[in-house]
């Protein structure tokens, strides 16, 4: 009995070859692109998942509150004072660490070789954070201060085949060389974990910080990440409701004078799993640029609606076939078929169509993986649930899609009596209710189209408008030189600079602490007159070339200038005297139109002249008076998604980590000439630069291709629409041949009759906008929120893909339309 109905089943594909390759077809790129999407969905969410105990580990993350706006700032690094004052408070606290992410050099052979991910730890780092060790043991692994572990990548780098442990590594560290004992090689991380370490080294903080101590002490000194390990079954909710009261133990409000003495007390902190700091809402200063929840709903959204669409393909096509089978179900019964046979023959063939559907739809997703996974750069088999699941859920799938597109004809047409179907001679039976079923259907697909559309087309706008929007600097002609504050070159920068300048082809050169992309914060309170909330700015150093290097326009006021004395803000290092100099003399200071906006300024012109207590110094002696004497615009150095920080320039010769170059003519020879110069100044440390350009492209990298990868899905939805309405404009021409027929023998021209069916097919997709506008623009308004710079949602896209949905419906009924119409109206009444 199977078999038969299995030979009845492949002879019904063969004698419908349109309707079987459209269906299969159809529910198979649906199947590939819902399973590719999904896979994608759960890799997003495997970060760090893979880690041992990542239940119980969980990230420091700093967050700041503008008590004006109500914005809030959140970032991912801490402070390392914050970790060891955490661990004193919190009994349900395991274990601790703190990392600190450097660029380091290391020399193998007498060549510098760039570790431009390494990490400086205080502590049994892989007591905290499991990651899994190739050779050496976790647990001594970085037991004691000079040790270090290195990437298996790194290991082939230094030591080619050899066995590394055991074996020294020189590094350079702050200027001077110093030998480190590898006690252990990690494996690769896999790129589904948000650490980005190839190196790690102990350090005892005390001696490595003895020139900077106040760094131990400190609030609002952001250059790391601390992570901390609680006991199994501790309450992390009750840790969080008692970060306000321990702020207030740790962090002190003011000296004995009523002076706000520490700029930490305007923050915040929380306490993140690792395996939510991908998707968090954290993603300044992370290691790995992150993702965020809203972006994988909308691709879980996707992935759905195609595989939906897909379904809703097979459950029109069969509605619409059905109504051709009237007569064949009809003399099945004449020769004595039950109803259940013929309920078991029409969903077997639709279960018979899915599987093969199924087939090649998995062959589609195995094709289409490791391209999807290189397009994205991720390692999407990583995320592969086992196998059990996978086919557990595929045979759910083949099942419900099978039932759903069988149900309607085999329930419907089996309780056909056969003698009214025979004696009317209808070959073509179809209720009126199939019809509207199938109208709703169409109108459905169109208008998750349309959705789509738009959907697409807003992406595609705002990735455009994140790389184009204008930066408040000239990003082309720009080179960033990084890695000012080696000890190899740091006390040369000026000299260096001056050397840059000369280069033919450099227009002109400055010097920041704060570079295009970097991932360095430096956060300071100003006390303003009349307030008691002090207000958080980022603090940076510059030169007075720096403006011009950018390309970055004066506001009001004038530049910062190093021929008056007054301008120049070095901070002291270690030096109490010139401390207390600089605090009785005061700063003058640059501020952006958004720390000037944050002063209370609508006009940022206006906050020229203004004076306020600035927290720029540790200890009692921090807070400095300030004078703000220029505003520049605002510069946009970060991530289109992240908020323009509020942030005040000082003049000064220390924390000058970039040297930023403006150039003309040809970069690659600008960029090689100013290498040549590196060199003779620090020929044992590597050059590192990059074009302005280029770095911006990389910080929207992952934005970009996450865009594209979405208007390619985006784009299957709509062909998959397409091939459903394609299937269903055949079945009608076919089921109107004589009505057509007759009207042409009326006088119908050949015109009319196009337009009788275009308008048949119009009519959903007019419903479909009206549904779908509203629904889009509800979802692409929350999506463009979490951009800092954003597109206004006009109605360009919403006609956009009104005009395009009539277009692909008008399109792909127009060949039926006409072939139909153009035929012999004798042909279509000669019957029987």
């Amino acid at each position: 009995m199977w078999g038969n109905y299995a030979r009845v089943g492949l002879r019904a594909l063969a004698r419908n070859k349109t309707y079987a390759a459209i269906n299969i077809f159809g529910l198979a790129v649906g199947i590939a692109a819902a399973l590719l999407l999904l896979l994608y969905v759960r890799y997003e969410h495997s970060y760090d998942a893979w880690l041992p105990n990542s239940e119980n580990i969980y990230q420091v993350q700093n967050y700041w509150t503008d008590p004006d706006s109500g914005e809030r700032d959140d970032g991912q690094m801490s402070e390392y004072v914050a970790g060891q004052a955490l661990r004193k408070d919190f009994p349900q606290i395991e274990r601790h660490v703190y990392v600190r992410s450097v660029s380091l050099t290391g020399l193998a052979g007498g060549e510098a070789l760039l570790i431009p991910r390494a990490g400086m730890v205080d502590g049994p780092f892989f007591d905290v954070l499991p990651l899994p060790l190739v050779r050496g043991d976790p647990a001594s692994a970085l037991a004691r201060p000079g040790s270090a572990v290195l990437s298996e990548s790194e290991a082939q780098r230094f030591f080619g085949a050899q066995d590394p442990i055991g074996r020294t590594i020189t590094l350079v560290v702050k200027g001077a060389r110093a030998d480190h004992r590898v006690t252990g090689v990690m494996a690769d991380l896999p790129r589904n974990s948000h650490l980005r370490l190839d190196l790690l080294i102990r350090i005892d903080p005390p001696t490595f910080f003895a020139d900077d101590p106040a760094f131990l002490s400190r609030w609002g000194m952001l250059q790391g990440w601390n992570y901390v390990a609680l006991r199994p079954g501790s309450d992390v909710a009750a840790i969080r409701a008692a970060l306000p009261q321990w702020e207030l133990r740790n962090i002190p409000d003011e000296d004995a004078g009523g002076r706000t003495v520490n700029p930490g007390r305007s923050t915040d902190w929380d306490l993140v799993n690792i395996r939510d700091v991908h998707l968090g809402a954290a993603q300044s200063g992370a290691m790995r640029p992150g993702n965020d929840r809203g972006t994988i709903l909308t691709f879980t959204i996707v992935a759905f609606l195609i595989l939906g669409m897909a379904c809703v393909n097979f459950t029109n096509l069969a509605t619409a076939r059905a109504g051709q089978q009237a007569r064949e179900v009809a003399l099945r019964k004449v020769l004595g078929a039950t109803r259940r046979q013929l309920v078991v023959q029409f969903i077997g063939e639709a279960v018979l169509v899915t599987s093969l559907a199924l087939l090649v739809g998995i062959a589609l997703f195995e094709l289409s993986l490791p391209r999807l996974s290189a397009f994205l750069d991720a390692d999407l088999a990583r995320a592969m649930p086992p196998w059990w699941a996978v086919a557990g859920l595929l045979a759910g799938l083949v099942l419900a899609v099978g039932v759903a597109g069988g149900a309607y004809p085999a329930f419907h047409l089996s309780r056909f009596q056969p003698a009214e179907v025979l004696k009317a001679n209808k070959s073509a039976s179809d209720a009126p209710a199939s019809a509207r079923f199938r109208g709703a259907l169409v109108m459905l697909q169109f208008a998750i189209s349309i959705g789509l559309i738009i959907c697409t087309a807003i992406v595609y706008a705002q990735t455009v408008h994140a790389r184009t929007v204008d930066p408040g600097y000239r990003r082309d002609g720009l080179l960033q030189v990084d890695g000012l504050e080696r000890r190899q070159i740091a006390p040369v920068t000026e000299a260096f600079a001056r050397e840059v300048a000369r280069v033919d082809g450099v227009v002109a050169v400055g010097r920041t602490g704060l570079g295009i992309g970097s991932g360095y914060f430096r956060v300071s309170d100003a006390v303003l007159p009349g307030r008691t909330e002090p207000v958080s700015v980022h603090s940076y150093a510059i030169d007075d070339g720096f403006l011009p290097a950018m390309g970055m326009d004066l506001i009001a006021g004038r530049a910062l200038d190093r021929s008056r004395p007054g301008d120049d803000a070095t901070l002291p290092e270690g030096d109490a005297a010139a401390g207390q100099a600089l605090a009785a003399r005061g700063v003058n200071l640059l501020v952006n139109e958004t720390a000037a906006r944050r002063f209370g300024f609508a006009d940022p012109a206006a906050a020229v002249g203004l004076q306020f207590r600035f927290a720029l110094l540790p200890g009692e002696a921090g807070m400095v008076p300030a004078t703000v004497v220029g505003v520049v615009g605002d510069a946009r150095l970060r991530s289109a998604r992240q908020p323009i920080d509020p942030i005040a320039y000082r003049l000064s010769e220390t924390g000058l980590n970039h040297l930023m170059v403006r150039y003309r003519g040809d970069p690659a020879a600008v960029r090689e000439r100013v290498g040549e110069v590196w060199k003779r100044f620090a020929a044992d440390a590597p050059f590192e630069a990059a074009f302005g350009e280029e770095i911006v492209a990389e910080l929207h990298g992952a934005e970009d291709a996450r865009a594209r990868a979405f208007a390619a899905f985006a784009g299957l939805a709509v062909v998959i629409a397409c091939l459903g309405l394609f299937g269903l404009a055949a079945f009608t021409a076919e089921r109107r041949t004589k009505e057509i027929g007759i009207r042409k023998v009326l006088g119908a021209s050949s015109f009319d009759i196009v337009r009788l069916l275009a308008w048949q097919f119009s009519k959903p997709v007019i419903f479909a906008n009206i549904v779908a506008w509203p629904v889009a623009w509800w979802v692409m308004r929350d999506w463009l929120n979490g951009f800092d710079a954003r597109i206004a949602l006009g109605p360009g896209p919403f006609l956009l893909a009104g005009f395009i949905a009539f277009a692909i419906a008008l399109g792909t009924i127009a060949g039926h339309a006409i072939r139909v119409s153009r035929a012999n109206p004798i042909e279509a009444l000669r019957y029987e």
